[in-house]
């Protein structure tokens, strides 16, 4: 058998369910949402449900814009506007806290018209000085979505000589008023394994996009295709990306029609601006005879770069033990780092000229651990910043800052959605099975008396970090309550950097589960709970962390909560986008790579007889980027093969987020606590 055939595999009695929109399927799906419906509900979660619908569209909620020139922009939902108004108003009203918005598309009202429950998925404006956007509509929330180019000026779609393209996984930019750059599927564009844009092309306004010739070309087993143009300064730079594997890529550079290969690392995360380009190492690259470490910053001129000369790069940051670069954003002259130090944010500005540094202050007034996140909405406009800080405790706050100057300013906060009186968090060190140190954080009542309910959440993925963040529903369904919640920093995420998530690839995956089931055991031994007390809660890559809890360490936990999952490993590279993780989780097509991925694919870690905890698994039928299908089917074999309560919920709208509006998402957590409340909440300590 060659690496890449398929070993047969036993009879799979519940295949049927991977026909998404088959009625059988569909109506499986209905029969077990309507009965896990019936089974937790009643006036508690009524009541929730109402509330939290309240704080989602609560008219005072804080308001984070795009910025195009001197207007702002901003999709607004409330009860009236479900879908959303995409609106906008001048920066100056904004910044003086008396906004004027005008309403430019009201969501709502184009599904009604058209008779397509559309959702905003985004706009793309055109060039300095251009009234054009193309506005993307998904038509059920998935990833999927129609183009639309939109006359901003007249408040309305132009029907003559516009750009548009149906529904598909597209990228699209402006190269000019008149040209965009343009990957799609659709057109003879062709389409990866992965379901993703194939090649890439400059469609001009007029012409038939399916008689244009590829400027670039992937191949089936890559991911896709992806486009950007960059505008900074005087110079228009189309870059395509052609992505071999989530984590590997060549980036081209086209200017005056000739395009240049910038020479980095493929695994290396680019960042063009203007003349500038920045470029963060993923693993470690020796340039003009220095090693600069995983996770370094560097920064130096284009042009050399795409001659293959890296000699010019500088550092402008290099992690230590403790502090990681998670992001960062240009500003017209400057380059904001948003740096994790033990998890916690701090912000800093450098001069990429000089590389002269200054902290930005973040000080709210308390001392609740932050998080930040940094836009700069018009990078060649001027160095201004706008950030969002907010913590555990600490409703989310918009601050302005000079990236030239260390000084912020608040513009305007959100409403506490929760009562925090007696909280307080605390960060704690748990030793895994290899003695690694895993940081979580802990936020719960600063006086206690026994063992509490506890409910976990963690993610332990493609490098993306749990940082603090606002908890407007977990507040008033759980800690309220007096209830102890927590967040894993687990490896496999970004916490600490690339080597914190290489730590937990591929055939190391278990170190992120044996860390996460680490952090509950460190809860019981500190006494802060008991195991059928603790409840976990992950979605995707975080659904299948959860999918471990429940099937590898089933008397570590009380409760499982499962959302929008990868579960069968064996068969998830042939569902939806899949095969675009390969490099996160292996090739279980390849009987190598198979050897270690069964041994973390939950569906077939199944044991009929034995014990395991009540789960509530979740999905959406518009789910395009992992699908339905894996969390029917872990559904509907648990419930053939074990004794285990299990309670199975699947929408129809709402993507791979789950739900497609506050009244869906409301719903969708008065439900989890429900469920919450009746397990792990309900048990004596």
């Amino acid at each position: 058998m060659s690496a890449r055939e398929i070993a047969p595999e036993p009879a799979d009695p519940h295949l049927w369910l991977e026909e998404i929109s088959s009625p059988a399927a569909l109506d499986w799906a209905a029969q077990q949402t309507a009965a896990t419906e019936e089974a937790l509900a009643g006036p508690e979660r009524t009541a929730l449900e109402q509330r939290l619908k309240a704080i989602l569209d609560d008219p005072d909620r804080l308001v984070v814009p795009s910025r195009h020139g001197d207007l702002l922009y901003d999709l607004w939902r409330d009860a009236d506007h479900p879908r959303g108004l995409w609106r906008r108003t001048d920066r100056a009203a904004f910044a003086a806290g008396y906004p004027q918005w005008e309403t430019l598309l009201d969501i709502d009202a184009l599904g009604r018209e058209e008779g397509v429950p559309w959702s905003f998925a985004g706009a793309t404006h055109g060039p300095g000085g251009s009234a054009r956007a193309l506005v993307r509509l998904s038509p059920d929330g998935g990833d999927a979505a129609v183009v639309r180019e939109f006359d901003l000026d007249a408040g309305r779609f132009i029907d003559d000589d516009a750009f548009t393209l149906a529904a598909h996984k597209h990228r699209v930019s402006w190269i000019d008023r008149d040209t965009l750059l343009v990957a799609t599927a659709l057109h003879g564009g062709g389409v990866t394994d992965s379901g993703y844009p194939i090649s890439a092309r400059v469609w001009r306004r007029g012409t038939d996009l399916g008689d244009t010739p590829p400027i670039a070309e992937g191949a089936a087993s890559d991911v896709g295709v992806f486009v950007h143009v960059d505008r900074t300064g005087e110079a228009t730079t189309a870059l395509v990306v052609v992505a071999h594997d989530f984590f590997s890529s060549e980036t081209w550079a086209w200017r005056d029609g000739e395009s240049h290969l910038i020479a980095v690392p493929q695994d290396a995360v680019v960042d063009v601006h203007g003349e500038l380009v920045a470029v963060r190492t993923t693993t470690p690259w020796e340039v003009a005879g220095i090693l600069h470490p995983a996770g370094t910053l560097l920064v130096g001129p284009l042009k050399t770069l795409t001659a293959g000369d890296g000699s010019a790069l500088r550092v402008a940051f290099s992690p230590t033990d403790t502090a990681i670069l998670e992001t960062w954003a240009w500003t017209r002259t400057r380059l904001v780092l948003t740096i994790l130090d033990r998890v916690r944010s701090r912000l800093v500005s450098v001069d990429p000229a000089t590389l002269e540094r200054i902290d930005l202050p973040l000080d709210l007034g308390n001392d609740d651990l932050f998080t930040a996140s940094v836009s700069t909405l018009d990078a060649d406009e001027d160095d201004e910043v706008w950030i969002v800080a907010r913590g555990f405790l600490t409703p989310p706050t918009l601050l302005v800052s000079d990236a030239e100057a260390p000084a912020t300013r608040v513009v305007a906060r959100s409403r506490v959605a929760f009562d925090t009186t007696g909280l307080a968090v605390q960060q704690h060190w748990a030793a895994s099975a290899d003695g690694t140190r895993v940081p979580y954080f802990e936020v719960g009542p600063r006086e206690r008396s026994g063992p509490l309910p506890v409910l976990m959440s963690g993610y332990g993925g493609f490098e993306h970090a749990l940082t603090p963040e606002y908890p407007a529903i977990v507040g008033p369904a759980w800690l309220e309550k007096g209830r102890v919640f927590v967040v894993a920093n687990i490896r496999g995420g970004g916490e600490f950097g690339p080597e914190w998530h290489l730590a937990a690839l591929r055939e190391k995956r278990h170190r992120a589960y044996e860390d996460f089931v680490a952090v509950s055991r460190d809860l019981v031994t500190r006494g802060v709970t008991t195991p059928d007390r603790v409840a976990c809660h992950g979605r995707s890559n975080g659904g299948l962390l959860v999918g471990n809890m429940l099937t590898t360490y089933p008397d570590d936990f009380g409760a499982i909560v499962c959302g929008v999952p990868l579960l069968d490993m064996r068969r998830y590279t042939r569902l939806s986008a899949g095969a675009s993780w390969i490099a996160e989780y292996g090739d279980p097509d390849d009987p190598a790579d198979w050897e270690f991925v069964k041994t973390f694919s939950p569906y077939h870690l199944i044991e009929p007889g034995r014990r395991y905890p009540a789960s509530l698994i979740y999905a959406a039928a518009s789910d395009d980027r992992v699908g339905p299908v894996q969390a029917r089917k872990m559904a509907a074999r648990m419930m053939a093969e074990t004794d285990a309560t299990v309670h199975y919920l699947e929408p129809v709208e709402g993507g791979h987020a789950g739900t497609i509006d506050a009244a869906a998402t409301a719903a969708l957590h008065a439900t989890i606590h429900a469920f919450l409340d009746a397990t792990v909440a309900s048990r004596p300590a």
